[in-house]
């Protein structure tokens, strides 16, 4: 499962506002190669699911993720911050054996 926390949400929401998209968008999350790590989080606004796509709810939001990422991101909470130490996502994965600095990119 991936989860998102309220803070997460309500940013997440302001995005969707921001962007004037509609109730049929939904967080799209998924794992690309690269980064300093040597994989990197990627985090989208989608409206249409792919064939095998993993579909989750938390928090009221429906949240999307190709299987294929789903095998890195599983047990994952997405969270936001907007403190003195950063803005921005996280993502606070148990798989990640080792992530960068920023946090954008890490490794199994």
């Amino acid at each position: 499962m991936i989860t998102i926390t309220p803070n997460a949400l309500e940013k997440i929401n302001v995005l969707k506002s921001e962007e004037s998209l509609d109730a049929s968008y939904f967080i799209r999350v998924s794992v690309v190669g690269g980064g300093c790590s040597g994989l990197s989080y990627n985090l989208d606004f989608d409206n249409e699911d792919k064939e095998g796509d993993q579909v989750f709810e938390s928090e009221g939001a429906k949240i999307v993720c190709d299987m294929k990422s789903f095998l890195y991101l599983c047990g994952t909470e997405l969270d936001f911050t907007d403190g003195l130490n950063g803005k921005g996502f996280n993502f606070v994965n148990p798989n990640a054996t080792r992530t960068c600095g920023c946090g954008e990119s890490f490794a199994v």
